[in-house]
């Protein structure tokens, strides 16, 4: 699942073959961005903005992609077979020696880059947690997001991966920080103190920096976690199962307006008043 480990690294792995290269051909499916006005651009930056994947022309163009659920970027080799069907392509960029490909993503917009500030989705984006410098006014930053009036009524769950608070947290580290720090997912962010806020922003960042060497995510403690894949992560994805920390059954379920899963603890995140529906 993308979130901002993710695109952090797929930025990071995209700019050795691209940055300051000319594309040579482009295309994207339609209804789309037209990717011919691409062609003879050189790309300039490639980076990521919590879940979100930038790419900057020389032209003034400016192409930004969000994953959701399912979309990946792949590189290849110019006439290499792909790894997925051509019609699940949303872009694909060539230029000297590589091609880069944007497969299943619901959001490819291309806009002129001189609007990112007024963009209404990046100039929203709360802080980024895998930018630096990061200190303490970004962190007041987001605290003041989170007490906004619009988030005040939400469960702690659901405000940690409102990306117009802080960007970069997704479905799984939301599940694994409030483990952690033992917070009840359920939680009304009004009813959390300013420290308890602070914690979970520092321990979703280090969490997120400590993942961002590659391969596959880890949230568990280095000597619990073996080399099979379910031993990688605290609860998320663990319903019905013992947890790590107690033996409790861990709980999992839908909730909010966007209907999202979150994984606990009821034993090691304890529910100190009545759990709130979602």
């Amino acid at each position: 699942m993308p979130e901002g480990d993710t695109l952090y690294r797929t930025a990071a792995a995209l700019r050795p073959h691209f940055v300051g290269r000319r594309i040579v051909s482009a295309s994207a499916r339609q209804p789309g961005p037209r990717a011919d006005r691409l062609i003879g651009a050189t790309i300039e930056s490639i980076e990521s903005r919590g879940k979100q994947l930038l790419i900057r022309f020389d032209s003034g163009l400016e192409l930004r992609t969000h994953l959701g659920m399912h979309g990946s970027w792949h590189r290849y080799a110019p006439g290499e077979r792909w790894l997925r069907p051509a019609a699940r392509a949303r872009i694909a960029l060539e230029v000297a020696g590589a091609v880069a490909v944007c497969f299943d993503a619901p959001t490819v917009e291309l806009f002129d880059a001189r609007a990112e500030a007024v963009h209404p989705v990046l100039a929203a984006l709360g802080p980024d947690l895998m930018a630096g410098p990061f200190g303490e006014d970004q962190v007041a930053e987001i605290v003041r997001r989170l007490r906004a009036s619009e988030r005040a009524s939400l469960t702690i769950a659901e405000a940690l991966v409102d990306q117009n608070a802080l960007a970069g947290v997704g479905n799984v580290y939301k599940s694994e920080v409030l483990f952690v720090e033992r917070v009840h997912p359920f939680a009304c962010v009004a009813d959390l103190g300013d420290g308890v806020l602070r914690t979970l922003i520092l321990s979703s960042r280090r969490m997120l920096l400590a993942n961002l060497e590659g391969g596959a995510r880890v949230t568990t403690e280095p000597g619990l976690a073996p080399r099979r894949r379910e031993g990688r992560l605290w609860v998320y994805g663990r319903a019905d199962r013992p947890c790590r920390r107690c033996g409790s059954v861990v709980l999992g379920r839908n909730h909010g307006r966007l209907n999202r899963r979150t994984f606990w603890c009821p034993h090691c995140q304890p529910d100190s008043t009545q759990e709130r529906p979602g």
